[in-house]
């Protein structure tokens, strides 16, 4: 094994890679409880179980790859951003099936995968400037604590403001309220596992006073499959011009927050060569590229790269060995659905003004919130004092949260960017690509109307 995947020559052995794996397991694995409660909200059809099921077995087929296949330290599962474009843009807002919104996810795995294998990756990447790359994190991040404060009940619609407060005296919002505050001084003072520790505790928390049902059992083998292969069965459906931007866009979310996350663990566990390239960087984007194509086909979303890998590179993690344990670990927790679809599911509040009663998630919504925090950070990277830079960045951030889509959001940043850079006679700075990527989301917004 240490021959395999190079301990002495990478300077780590079997257990500094087991504690490595282990502890990007704890600060990921957030993910099995948080994407069920996204893809499983109501009126999405797909169910939590079998979302659960999906998301262990694509998390643990992919990590496992990643570290026998590149033998790179970093973990996979399905991302955040990317399973909000599914669940409300694809599903509950331009109403497809799930089965066809899982479909475009493995189209754009494919499409990344041929950019991969063509070498085509560097043109793209010229292609977006720095600017907007950095304010799609950030509104995908605003978006996701935007669904977060939505799901805990705090924050809830109102006729005549479009948004209003909510009931605090209501005690599903008070629990998701505690869970909020308990989740933020955990993340405040650093503790490895935050966000998992602070759902745990208010699923707990939440039994105890019996907001939150109590599970039949912790402990059950009857998987729920119902996900699996209908992405698959759907591919002839996705097939049509009118879902080409929000292909591209869950493509483009999904290639660059890649690219992103293996250079800044490589360069975390010193793996970069002089060139700032990862080892066997074709290999770990190949990998990446196949895992969104298994992610859509389990129905569990697009599965990416994690930056919580950086953790484990932290603990010492330096192979693909690192990898292999967290994906042991999400098979492990495959038994514990019972569990999840308690803490993951949904209770009824009553709605504002007599309206009908709203479904929120006080267990799991106070990490979507801490998440948007933790994605919002990017804005630093943005150049402000440059306007043509700053305002396309502006309308991509304002635009994403408050459209409820994020294909609209980056449709906004592109045109905008372009029509800024023609005004200041500056064509020369927009690559080809994007005039033709400005153009479609132009179409995307007219033919509707």
């Amino acid at each position: 094994m240490g021959g395999f995947f190079r301990f002495s020559e990478r300077g780590t052995n079997l257990r500094t890679e087991v504690i490595a794996g282990l502890t990007t397991f704890m600060t990921m694995a957030y993910i099995i409880f948080v994407n069920p409660s996204i893809l499983g909200t109501e009126g999405t059809g797909l169910s939590i179980q079998g979302v659960f099921f999906a998301t262990c077995v694509a998390a643990a087929a992919a990590s496992i790859a990643m570290g026998a296949i590149a033998n790179y330290p970093v973990a996979l599962a399905s991302g955040l951003g990317l399973n909000a474009v599914v669940a409300f843009t694809l599903i509950l807002g331009l109403q497809l099936p799930w089965q066809t919104a899982m479909a475009a996810v493995i189209v754009e795995g494919l499409l990344i995968t041929l950019l991969v294998v063509t070498n085509l990756r560097e043109a793209v990447l010229t292609a977006i400037p720095l600017s907007l790359k950095f304010a799609i994190a950030v509104g995908i991040g605003l978006f996701i604590a935007f669904v977060g404060l939505k799901n805990a009940g705090i924050v809830v619609a109102n006729p005549v403001t479009y948004l209003a407060l909510g009931n605090f005296t209501q005690s599903p919002v008070l629990l998701a309220t505690f869970g909020l505050v308990l989740t933020l001084v955990l993340v405040a003072r650093g503790l490895r596992g935050s966000i998992v520790i602070g759902i745990l505790l208010t699923g707990v928390v939440g039994m105890i006073f019996g907001i939150v049902p109590l599970p039949n059992g912790i402990v059950s083998l009857a998987f729920d499959t119902s996900t699996i292969g209908g992405g698959v069965l759907a591919l002839p459906d996705v097939l049509q011009l009118s879902l080409a931007p929000v292909i591209f866009a869950l493509f483009m979310t999904d290639f660059f927050d890649t690219m992103g996350t293996i250079i800044a663990v490589g360069q975390e566990g010193k793996l970069l060569d002089e060139e700032g390239k990862p080892p066997q960087a074709k290999r770990i984007l190949l990998v990446d590229s196949l895992a969104a194509v298994g992610g859509g086909a389990t129905g569990a979303s697009s599965v990416t790269s994690y930056i919580e890998s950086g953790s484990g590179v932290a603990e010492g993690g330096r192979t693909g060995m690192t990898s292999v344990v967290v994906g042991l670990l999400f098979l492990l927790a495959l038994p514990f659905s019972p569990l999840i679809s308690v803490i993951g599911g949904a209770v009824p509040i009553p709605g504002p003004q007599g309206a009908p009663d709203i479904m929120v998630s006080p267990v799991t919504a106070p990490a979507l919130v801490v998440v948007g925090f933790l994605m919002m950070t990017a804005v630093r990277f943005i150049p402000w004092e440059e306007a043509d830079e700053a305002i396309p960045a502006f309308l991509t951030i304002l635009t994403l949260p408050l459209t409820f889509n994020i294909s609209y959001g980056i449709g906004f940043g592109f045109i905008s960017y372009v029509l800024i850079k023609l005004a200041r006679g500056k064509p020369g700075e927009v690559h080809p690509l994007l005039y033709g990527t400005a153009v479609l989301f132009t179409i995307a917004f007219i033919v509707p109307a």
